[in-house]
């Protein structure tokens, strides 16, 4: 048999384990997420690989070789975050107390130094891996070398091996230095070059082989585009091939096996855990290394063991025990992508009688199922919203773990089962593996009991239960309905667009080489620094490590000094645009519903407004033309004669006048005045009728700066007026609000006071910056305690309203049907023959959903598109 060496990318996995995981602490402060989820993850690998030896690689400080060779590597990196970088000496400590030994080389990339570890091992016949989040990572795969890839934070691999690799990219593993050499790397700030996606990229490297081939056929290439485009970076793309590829020949690393072999300080473990208050830490490090007499850490209370002994149901005569229960956790087997699930089965744990059952869905009782969970008097699941598309309607007596986690803690990064095992049932072990689907099932729901029972109790005790009933539960069936009716892009005008924005970026790129005298590459910072800052002679306004910096806001800012920075961040749109939106969504129209199904998000931000992913369409630019080009895109699907879109009008502001109950503000809704001329008027101290559009556009700058804690000098840049004019305009609207000024300086004081801030409905945003002593960050916190419970009352609002509109329109048994959100914004297929009543059913489904000091308006609009209906 084959010895074994694993190799861990430390740098990659910790920030994995990280963002995995709620932010959790010690007794003494430290905060500890990063060690738990490196733990769990470690114990599963030690657990399923038994390594003959072991070694972390890290990195070591941000600059290396790759550094010199382009600057900008990794130039758009966010410093890591405090409550990281903290954690970093307790990795290195909790490594060296499991034995394990771990390499950093000033330099080098942890990947250089798995490149060299795992390609020497894998000479010497070790069967390697290589155990990491970056796919970078597999261009080393080869003969004896394997790569496993972290699929979803840390708690599931991928592995590669060279036939895995072949499916999935159609190239060898070692052409992925050649295509990050076409198509870049955003993440890394590889250019590549620009306008070459990976589809692109993989069919010239399927026909040529490598990138140097395919420059030195440039001229066969068909399509003139691209071949400018390769020809204008070829130097560009061999650069970005030379900074993808991981150098496996580092100085004075070798690999010897005998040195990597595990060996446990359990002494060292023990004190450590104990001082960190690591449990489950410590349980995984016993389960590996027992001993006889276990030294226990002392935890509060007996653990309870979690049954994993289940009976398999296929025949009619199990039905007996399952109708007689009361209760029960539901834990599906599935895979697939939303919403299209392929289910395996079903665990389910009954109560009072604690006893597992398994139903494989090609079982007689599986058309059972749904009836009897619906018989019952309460289910613990998670995420009904997927249990949607699995067969599982949302039903009342659902109690799903992950919303109620979320409305406890709304800054959480993943609501996973483990990580709220970890936060809330912390004296149980989460196992190192499982023998098979059907286990992990067990687990799962006996861990969905204890966790509904846990988060109930902690909903009630903050009086959240109203919110997670009312709105949050209802909505999982809403969303999930949407998700499944997608929405309709016309892949023709999708294909004539893309080439329309091919031409303006190749326009906008001519145009400014011309501004420019000479050509340079746009998307390079320090090129475009030189010939902005050097040869044009504007003025530089910040300067990073590397050069001068030609971010938005420093573009912005000079955008009237030089007609070339309007046409640069013009292109910086387009090929945003481009690479966001049309070639994204092209690769995710559905081909079986000729759709896009995006995903909505109910549990990813703090304020609780929704999300949308695959593809993002929050982000599509409001009122400019550039959205409304991409919104023309989607279209009514067969049977639909147009798209709705019903609108909240100016709901934020609506509900600073309710809530702040200023008599001014709530008077000028109440008498239909133009909010923002009626501010402009208030003050800039002029009769209303004297208002001219400048000055209203700046009141209206004023409002919405308002609502979201503006500063005199934010307000200064957006308006491209001098900082004190801009305190000026702030100082005048409070004093003609009084009220509004009170309601915010109230909201600041409640938390500092409460160390949270809440919503009209009781939800909870947590602000833990509040009292911190770095101003920055508390003046962060203050300006969200502010902006919080406006904008987390609109997306309440909109969330009742969706639920409302969505039964409403079934019981009128109506074809129109809901399809999109966006912010406040609903959208509908909608028949023309309908049009009428489906108007007036949102218009008292969104208008009356809750009472307010001020009326709730909606704008609507149809069209044959949604920027016509927009």
């Amino acid at each position: 048999m084959k010895r074994r060496f694993v190799i861990l990318d430390g740098s990659s996995l910790m920030y994995r384990a990280f963002y995995a995981l709620p932010l959790l602490t010690a007794s003494t402060g430290e905060y500890t997420n990063a060690i738990y989820g490196f733990s769990n993850m470690l114990a599963k690998l030690l657990q399923e690989l038994q390594p003959d030896a072991l070694v972390i690689a890290f990195d070591k400080g941000k600059k290396t070789f790759r550094n010199e060779m382009f600057p900008e590597y990794k130039g758009t990196r966010q410093k890591t975050p405090e409550e990281l970088s903290s954690q970093i000496p307790l990795l290195h400590d909790f490594i060296r107390f499991y034995g394990i030994a771990w390499i950093e080389q000033a330099g080098y990339e942890a990947d250089d130094i798995i490149g060299t570890l795992a390609t020497q091992a894998a000479g010497e016949g070790f069967e390697t891996f290589v155990v990491t989040g970056d796919r970078d990572a597999l261009q080393l795969v080869r003969e004896n070398l394997k790569v496993m890839l972290t699929k979803k934070g840390i708690s599931e691999m991928k592995i590669y091996d060279e036939p895995a690799f072949l499916e999935e990219y159609q190239l060898r593993p070692l052409s992925l230095i050649d295509l990050k050499g076409l198509m870049g790397d955003a993440s890394d700030n590889i250019p590549g070059v620009p306008g070459v996606g990976q589809k692109t990229a993989t069919k010239l490297l399927a026909e040529y082989g490598s990138l140097e081939n395919v420059l030195e056929h440039v001229h066969d290439i068909s399509g003139k585009k691209l071949r400018e485009r390769l020809m204008e970076n070829k130097e560009l793309a061999l650069l970005s091939k030379r900074l993808a590829t991981i150098e496996c020949h580092v100085p004075d690393v070798k690999f010897l096996s005998e040195e990597y072999v595990v060996r446990p300080d359990r002494k060292g473990m023990q004190d450590f855990c104990r001082r960190y208050d690591l449990r489950t830490v410590w349980k995984n490090y016993e389960r590996l290394f027992p001993e006889t007499e276990s030294a226990e850490l002392p935890v509060a209370g007996k653990e309870d063991s979690l049954p994993l002994d289940y009976e398999r149901l296929d025949r009619p005569e199990g039905l007996e025990e399952l109708a007689a229960a009361e209760q029960a956790a539901l834990a599906v087997g599935s895979s697939g992508k939303a919403p299209f699930f392929d289910v395996s089965g079903a665990m389910l744990m009954v109560l009072p009688r604690k006893k597992l059952f398994y139903i494989p869905k090609e079982s007689a009782l599986w058309e059972n199922v749904p009836d009897i969970l619906a018989s019952l008097k309460e289910v613990w699941v998670f995420d009904a919203k997927r249990l949607y598309h699995e067969g599982f309607h949302c039903q009342k007596n659902f109690f799903d773990v992950s919303l109620a986690a979320y409305l406890l803690n709304p800054e959480a990064s993943d609501y996973g089962i483990p990580s709220l095992a970890e936060e809330f049932c912390p004296e149980l072990a989460i196992p190192a593996s499982f023998s098979g689907e059907e286990e992990l099932l067990a687990w799962n729901a006996s861990i969905l009991l204890r966790l509904g029972e846990t988060l109930r109790r902690k909903l009630e005790a903050e009086g959240l239960c109203k919110l997670y009933t009312d709105m949050e539960l209802p909505l999982a069936e809403v969303l999930a309905v949407m998700e499944e009716n997608g929405v309709y892009v016309n892949r023709e005008h999708l294909s004539r667009k893309s080439e329309e924005v091919d031409a303006k970026v190749a326009a906008l790129e001519k145009e400014i080489h011309l501004l420019a005298g000479k050509e340079f590459n746009i998307n390079s910072p320090k090129q475009l620094g030189e010939v902005l800052f050097d040869d044009l002679g504007l003025p530089p306004l910040k300067k990073t490590k590397t050069g001068y910096s030609t971010n938005a806001e420093v573009l912005e800012s000079l955008r009237d000094r030089h007609p070339i920075v309007g046409q640069i961040l013009s292109y910086r749109l387009w090929g945003k645009i481009r690479s966001t939106y049309l070639e994204s969504i092209d690769e995710l129209i559905d081909g079986r519903t000729k759709r896009v199904h995006t995903s909505f998000n109910q549990t990813v931000t703090a304020t609780g407004r929704l999300s949308s992913s695959d593809p993002n369409l929050q982000n599509i630019p409001v009122r400019t033309e550039e959205g409304r080009e991409i919104r023309a895109l989607f279209e009514p699907g067969e049977g639909y004669d147009g798209l709705l879109s019903a609108d909240y009008s100016q709901i934020e502001l609506r509900l600073l006048a309710h809530m702040s109950g200023d008599s001014g503000f709530i008077r000028a809704f109440l008498d239909g005045e133009d909010i923002h001329a009626r501010t402009a008027a208030e003050v800039f101290g002029i009769p209303l009728e004297n208002v001219t559009p400048d000055l209203r556009r700046k009141a209206k700058a004023v409002n919405f700066g308002i609502v979201y804690g503006i500063s005199d000098y934010g307000l200064s840049r957006d308006l491209r007026i001098p900082r004190k004019e801009a305190a000026e305009y702030i100082h005048r609207y409070f004093e003609r609000y009084p009220g509004v000024k009170a309601f915010l300086d109230a909201m600041v004081e409640k938390a500092h006071r409460d160390g949270f801030v809440t919503t009209m409905f009781g939800r909870r945003r947590s602000l833990p910056g509040i009292k911190s002593s770095n101003f920055h960050q508390r003046s962060l916190a203050e300006r969200m305690a502010m902006n919080t419970p406006i904008q987390g009352t609109a997306a309440d609002i909109i969330k009742l309203a969706m639920a409302a509109a969505y039964r409403n329109l079934r019981k009128a048994g109506v074809a129109s049907r809901i399809i999109l959100q966006v912010h406040d914004e609903l959208v509908l297929e909608v028949v023309d023959s309908e049009v009428e009543q489906v108007s007036a059913i949102l218009r008292k489904s969104m208008e009356h959903v809750v009472e307010l000091s001020v009326p709730l308006l909606i704008d609507i609009h149809v069209g044959k598109n949604w920027a016509e209906a927009k």
